[in-house]
Parts: structure tokens; C-alpha cells; sequence
């Protein structure tokens, strides 16, 4: 495709930061629309960068911003407002007893970054396990504890950081499973860990659904598991909800599916819906002990009022629309059609997630599982070319796998159009 002049000219003067720019000029967004500066409409599947979890540019959302521009946008580190106090109070109701302490950043990286920084704090050790596939984040050290194609090139990563397999059970990492985890990868992964450990565990970090890995939902079973894995070795364990918070899997948090709470919950994305705000919550044990030793961590934008006062817009939407009980609906009927389409065309390998967060992998041959990239790229160019803004995870070594997370605030109508566009796009790609 011919690149447009101003994408031209937007190269002359930007930093390709992650491959090559949409070749679309994107004028404005609207609940789960975009609009081209030709006037195109696109049916954004991605919510943005996962971020806008209502939809773009809700009512209260705007109307946050504009009521947080007359009383304070920013203020020195050390001084609170009443928005960020708001924040925290109505936070740590939605939460269980045990997370009651929270801090305000600007980015899930950031909001890992506390959580790894305190629980080495607090903890006295410095070794960090993460999932392979996982995303965390790219400053310092949520980046080490991120196993992607993000890490080669930038040289060595902060020491200590130690890595298990997810419990991909369509593509078992140990070639064991057939169809379903029973955990043997994390005894495994765990006994590897341990044998390379020099006795100076802190935590470990983990998504309840592994987004960027391709949606590998974690088990009841599992979590629990490792948080008695957690626990044998003195770790705390992190659970980054950067994704599937605020209603996204059909409840408030993801770690309600699975019954096991966390020591640190990292939150972020959803919690800003568009604006960058991030958190992270703690129990007062942890916090305490960590203030008793010291601990520091200002940036120039924390506790930030205007970004909190969009958190507290964010609650209000969550609760009073019911936005978590629609993902559960609407995600249901959005399954259930992508499962359709898999009965249909045989390069849809498998259909996977919960609520509004559907994986769709993308195979050559469904019985040898063989990966298919490139059909998956034909796909998402054809997808956008005809309104519908498909984001395809490439996994180095694997399939292409379809990250579906379009708005909570879609509608019926909304899904059957995404579903009929996507079904002419692996026609038109197929041929």
C-alpha cells in the first residue's frame, strides 16, 4: 500500500517505535468508532491501546477532565488532593480487606515497577519469576520480567530475574498436555527456578490472562498453587491486571474467577480509561513494613489529581452502568459467533478468553496446529480496509492470535457487524 503524504511527512519527525505507523490519520474516536480525517468509520475491536474500556471519550469521562482543569491539573509529589484521596477510598472498597493501600502512577509499567520495588523491600530479596510471553511493561524493571521479542538488543536486564512456562495448554510448553493444563508445566517450571536460584526470592509476577502471550487464561487450580509456591519460598505474589480489570472478563477483577487474592494487584489501561493512571495496591502489613524501611519512589507525575479525578469517573461508569455484567453478556454472544466462524473456516485454530477479552489463533492446518502468520496479517490489512480495527498478536515461533477486546460498552448490533466484516476479510484473504 502506497503510504499516504502525511505519513510521509510524520516520519520525517517521529521515532518508529513499534514497526511501522497505522496508515490511517485518525480525527476523532467515539464509544466504539473511530473516524479517518476522510471520514471513514472504523469498528475499533482493541479499545485503543486496550485503555478505553467504556469507550471512547465517554460522557463522564470528559466531563472529569473538564471539572479537574478548573480546581488543579498538578501539584508537587508530596501533596495530596481530594480527588486522589476520593481515589483511594472508593478503590479499596471494590477491593478485598487485605488490598486496602494504593499509590498513583502514570502507566502499568510504572505501577509494576512499585510492586517489584516493594516486594524486594520488603521481602529482603531481589529475584523476580515471571511467565514466558508475559507482558509487563518496558522500563527497567518490568521490562526484565517480560519475556518477549521486546528483549533482545538493549543488552543485560536488572539480575534475578528467572522465568517459568504459562500454562498454554493449546500449544503445551512441554509438550504434555493434549487440551487441558494439569499443572505439570508449573511443577516443572518451578523445579528449573529453583534449581537457579541463589536463595533471594521477592515475588512473583503474573497476569490472570496473559494478553500479550496470545489470552492464556490461568486456572482456579493454578493460581492457587502458586500462591502456595508463593508462600513456601517467602515471594510475594504480583498480579498484573493492567487488561483484564474494571469489568473486562465480566467482574471487576480478574482474580475474582479465580479465588485467590494477591499480595500486590497492579492496575492500569482500564483504571485511566484513556488517560494514563495506574496503581498500585497493597495490604497495610506490606506498606508498612516498606515505610518502616524507607521506602521512596516520587516521579514528576504521581498522585496527579486530574488523571485521579478521571479514576473516580471511571468507578462511577463501572457500578452504575454495569459494565462488567455486559462484558459477561456481550462477550458470551461475541464467543459464541467466533466459534461459529471456527466451524466455518478452518484456519481458526482455536477460540479462547472470557468476558470482552477473546483470543482467535490462526493455523495453517488445525489437526497439526502449523502456524500461519501471514494469513493472519492478510486478515487484519483486509479487516481495516473494510471498517474494523483487528489487533494480531505475533508470538516469534507461533500463529498469529487475534487479541479481541473491543469496548464493554458495545452493542449487539455493534458485534454482529465486527463478526460480518472479520467473516468477508477471511473469505477475501482465503482466496
Amino acid at each position: 500500500m502506497e503510504k499516504p503524504k502525511w505519513l510521509i511527512e510524520a516520519e520525517d519527525t517521529l521515532i518508529r517505535y513499534c514497526g511501522e505507523f497505522s496508515p490511517l490519520l485518525i480525527e476523532k474516536a467515539n464509544d466504539v468508532y473511530l473516524y479517518t480525517k476522510e471520514g471513514q468509520r472504523i469498528l475499533d475491536f482493541t479499545s485503543g491501546q486496550m485503555c478505553s474500556v467504556f469507550g471512547h471519550n465517554h460522557p463522564k469521562i470528559v466531563q472529569a477532565i473538564k471539572d479537574a482543569t478548573e480546581k488543579s491539573i498538578h501539584l508537587l509529589s508530596t501533596m495530596l488532593s481530594p480527588s486522589v484521596i476520593e481515589l483511594s477510598k472508593q478503590l479499596s472498597d471494590l477491593l478485598p480487606q487485605r488490598l486496602s493501600k494504593c499509590l498513583f502512577v502514570n502507566t502499568g509499567s510504572e505501577s509494576n515497577e512499585v510492586a517489584i520495588r516493594m516486594a524486594k523491600l520488603s521481602s529482603g530479596g531481589f529475584e523476580v519469576i515471571g511467565f514466558l510471553g508475559s507482558w509487563h511493561g518496558m522500563t527497567a524493571g518490568s521490562q526484565s520480567s517480560t519475556y518477549s521479542n521486546t528483549r533482545k538488543g538493549y543488552g543485560p536486564v536488572i539480575p534475578g530475574n528467572l522465568s517459568i512456562p504459562a500454562p498454554y495448554s493449546y500449544r503445551c510448553p512441554i509438550k504434555h498436555c493434549k487440551t487441558k493444563c494439569d499443572n505439570t508445566c508449573l511443577d516443572v517450571g518451578i523445579t528449573m527456578v529453583d534449581k537457579q536460584s541463589v536463595g533471594a526470592y521477592a515475588a512473583c509476577i503474573i497476569e490472570p490472562v496473559l494478553s500479550a502471550a496470545g489470552i492464556i487464561e490461568l486456572s482456579p487450580e493454578y493460581l492457587k498453587r502458586l500462591k502456595e509456591i508463593c508462600e513456601e519460598r517467602g515471594m510475594y505474589l504480583i498480579l498484573d491486571e493492567a487488561q483484564t480489570a474494571f469489568g473486562r472478563l465480566g467482574v471487576n477483577f480478574g482474580f475474582e474467577l479465580l479465588g485467590t487474592k494477591p499480595d500486590f494487584l497492579t492496575l492500569s489501561k482500564t483504571l485511566g480509561g484513556g488517560l494514563p493512571l495506574a496503581a498500585t495496591v497493597t495490604s497495610k502489613h506490606i506498606e508498612e513494613d516498606c515505610h518502616s524501611k524507607g521506602f521512596f519512589n516520587v516521579t514528576s507525575h504521581i498522585s496527579d489529581p486530574l488523571p485521579a479525578k478521571v479514576g473516580l469517573a471511571m468507578i462511577d461508569i463501572l457500578i452504575n452502568e454495569k459494565m462488567a455484567e455486559n462484558a459477561r453478556k456481550q462477550g458470551s454472544y461475541l464467543k459464541q459467533q467466533l466459534q461459529e466462524l471456527q466451524q466455518k473456516y478452518e484456519c481458526i485454530g482455536d477460540v479462547r478468553g472470557k468476558g470482552l477479552l477473546i483470543g482467535v489463533e490462526i493455523v495453517k492446518d488445525r489437526e497439526t496446529k502449523e502456524p500461519n502468520l501471514d494469513l493472519g496479517h492478510k486478515i487484519s490489512e483486509n479487516c481495516l480496509k473494510m471498517g474494523l480495527s483487528m489487533n494480531l498478536v505475533r508470538i516469534k515461533g507461533m500463529s498469529g492470535v487475534f487479541r479481541i477486546a473491543p469496548s464493554l460498552s458495545i452493542s449487539k448490533r455493534d458485534i454482529d457487524l465486527g463478526i460480518d466484516i472479520l467473516d468477508k476479510a477471511i473469505q477475501e484473504s482465503l482466496k
